[in-house]
């Protein structure tokens, strides 16, 4: 389905007051649009509590991880360069940078969506898998929340947690991101305000947990935003977490940096109930090829204070699957 039908779904539906499952691309061109979301549709999904996939077991219960099967420092160093003549330039102040990293793992990905523990998870079967721990935006009785996560660190390093909050370059980033949401909100909503700033989340994975800074930003919604939810959640896309800032210009020098499609990595899905809505950003994200080849994509901000050899150190820190090791 094209994104802009799905748009349209979403502000029939919502009018009228009735439950749906969607989601869209990074590029805003394919989507789709579960209504009922608990059809019998081969996309699953689970968004908070609720899911419209049955409990699986399987026959091995071992915990199985991801393996890279080839890491191209060099290619994701030329495209770091190209982005910092960009920051250099005054083109952005925030850039995400994507890679597309080749992995191998004895899991399927259906077996990947049943096992993995994150918030929220989505199959596409034999296209995509994905298991996000980020929310895009939650809507709870009028009132439109975002909690944009940037700044990340293996949690098992020495004083991890201080060293992550004292970092001076995720300090600036977070600072901008921020700065984005709330410039965002103000576009939807009202009385927009940071409600926390800065806050550790922990990620379980087998290799064990690795620590991520978030905030939230919360706006008032006007009267009626139900017949408008589609054109309120298009007007916010691309995510400011996973563009940057000023988002315009900065799209640009991604593309240009990139020299890809991301396709359905960082673009969203969500649930909306009837009453209130919640959605992820698609990061932690494992794709399927047409010759059968997995790739997680995984990215991070890069500001003119970016180092880039620790960017592509965090990026492959990204690379795991959220299935908790047995004790």
């Amino acid at each position: 389905m094209e994104a802009q039908q799905v748009r349209e779904q979403i502000n029939r539906a919502a009018r009228r007051g009735e439950s749906f499952l969607f989601g869209v691309d990074y590029e805003l061109r394919e989507g789709f649009f579960l209504h009922p979301p608990f059809d019998s549709s081969p996309i699953r999904f689970k968004v908070g509590a609720v899911s419209n996939a049955s409990p699986r077991t399987f026959p091995d219960d071992r915990p199985s991880d991801l393996s890279v099967t080839r890491s191209d420092r060099e290619a994701y160093l030329r495209k770091f360069g190209i982005l910092r003549q960009g920051l250099l330039r005054g083109d952005s102040f925030l850039a995400n940078l994507t890679v597309r990293t080749p992995v191998a793992t004895d899991c399927s990905l259906e077996e990947i969506f049943h096992r993995s523990t994150s918030r929220y998870k989505l199959l596409l079967p034999q296209r995509l898998v994905c298991f996000s721990p980020e929310s895009f935006v939650r809507i709870i009785d009028g009132r439109i929340h975002s909690y944009p996560m940037k700044g990340t660190i293996d949690a098992r390093l020495p004083d991890a947690e201080e060293r992550l909050m004292a970092d001076y370059k995720e300090l600036c980033e977070h600072y901008t991101i921020v700065d984005l949401i709330r410039n965002d909100l103000n576009m939807v909503a009202r009385d927009v305000r940071v409600d926390r700033f800065r806050y550790i989340d922990r990620l379980k994975t087998l290799r064990g947990e690795i620590l991520q800074t978030s905030s939230e930003i919360s706006g008032l919604l006007p009267e009626g935003w139900q017949s408008q939810l589609g054109d309120l959640i298009f007007r916010l896309l691309p995510a400011g977490s996973i563009s940057g800032a000023p988002k315009s210009s900065t799209l640009r020098l991604i593309r240009r940096a990139e020299g890809c499609e991301r396709g359905y990595y960082t673009g969203i899905f969500g649930y909306f109930d009837g009453c209130n809505l919640d959605s992820a950003v698609m990061i932690r994200y494992i794709e399927r090829d047409s010759d059968g080849q997995l790739f997680f994509r995984s990215g991070g901000g890069v500001t003119i204070h970016s180092n880039a050899d620790a960017e592509y150190d965090e990026i492959l820190t990204k690379i795991y699957l959220p299935i908790p090791a047995h004790p």
